[in-house]
């Protein structure tokens, strides 16, 4: 009988220290997971809109030049171009698979956009009709640019290359090679001289967009570069990156200015104000353990992290935080006369903003 009651009291002990145990896991996962956001309010953000139509998640948004349109995409493998001022779908630009980048020509006339299956389509605003399909990648294109003067599309993929396009006769102008893996992002300079390139091997590349020669391998990330973006006058370059940080370069030297770094896991897209007072920023939503369970459960409607950052470029100052999307965010956007902005995510819709400054 003695040796039975020790058993129950050790018994009843480890209970406890089971329950002890759970009790301190639980705590620790929901300090986590379960964070209230830190948000900035700047004063000079206003929520106008949220677009919603899109039956998977996005990857990517973009004003028209005009700034009365919008264009979204991502794996459902519908483009929607979207009137700002009401949300009304103006056109759905179908597609066999997944849509992974867009972007409007300088002239709004024509939409390129890239594709799980391998090609850029050029596409037209006005009614929505197919003009051309350029294949010549062997994997997924992951990025696509229009150069300033519209003539020439930059493509680029998971085969580690960068393709030029004629825009007019659709044949491909050249490619260019030197990053190891795969290229997430392309950006043309303001001048069209120059392309910008940013991949899963932590590098940023800047080419002779007229020879193909490459100018400059920037190093600095420590992880991959997902985004790359010109300010308007040429003299800077931003990168975004999955070590979390905006990292803005010299567009003369390729020197590092500046590093922006919030609480956010990745960096996915970056873009500048037109006039070159902000730097826009969109990413993950949550850390790596909220993200895996976010993954499993789906999205966090009710713990909703900041996705979205607005940083002064001058003096690199986080001035404001959005944490509306229940989801990541994988594309930010200005309109052309800086006046809104745009971010698309994984929840599956777009939302909209008027900045009063």
């Amino acid at each position: 009988m003695r040796i039975h009651k020790k058993k129950l009291r050790g018994g009843k002990r480890n209970t406890l220290v089971i329950a002890v145990l759970l009790f301190l896991a639980f705590g620790f996962l929901y300090s986590q997971i379960w964070k209230t956001p830190v948000l900035i309010d700047s004063g000079i953000v206003k929520h106008h809109l949220t677009f919603t139509g899109h039956s998977n998640r996005l990857w990517e948004v973009m004003f028209s030049p005009d700034g009365e349109l919008l264009a979204s995409g991502g794996v459902d493998g519908a483009v929607k171009i979207w009137r700002k001022k009401d949300g009304v779908v103006v056109h759905t630009l179908e597609h066999p698979v997944g849509v992974t980048a867009l972007e409007f020509s300088p002239d709004g006339n024509y939409l390129a956009t890239s594709s799980y299956d391998s090609t850029v389509r050029l596409w037209r605003v006005a009614d929505g009709a197919l003009l051309k399909t350029l294949s010549d990648h062997s994997k997924t294109v992951w990025d696509v640019a229009f150069s300033p003067d519209g003539n020439t599309i930059a493509s680029s993929g998971e085969d580690n290359t960068i393709k030029l396009w004629d825009v007019n006769q659709g044949n491909l102008l050249r490619t260019l090679e030197g990053h190891s893996l795969n290229i997430w992002s392309v950006a043309f300079s303001p001048d069209g001289n120059k392309l910008a390139s940013g991949s899963f091997d932590e590098e940023i590349k800047i080419w002779n967009v007229n020879d193909g020669k490459l100018i400059r391998t920037i190093a600095g990330h420590s992880e991959a570069v997902l985004s790359v973006a010109f300010s308007k006058d040429g003299q800077y370059l931003a990168s975004g990156s999955d070590d979390s940080t905006v990292k803005l370069w010299d567009a003369v030297d390729w020197s590092l200015l500046r590093s922006f770094k919030g609480d956010s896991e990745h960096v996915y897209s970056v873009a500048f104000s037109p006039d070159g007072k902000w730097i826009l920023s969109g990413g993950r939503d949550k850390n790596t353990l909220g993200e895996f369970l976010q993954n499993i459960f789906g999205d966090s409607v009710s713990n909703k992290g900041v996705t979205v950052r607005l940083w002064k470029l001058g003096d690199g100052s986080l001035v404001h935080t959005f944490a509306h999307h229940s989801n990541d965010v994988n594309s930010v956007a200005f309109s052309s006369d800086g006046a809104w902005v745009a971010s698309a995510s994984e929840d599956k819709s777009v939302s909209v903003w008027y900045l009063s400054e």
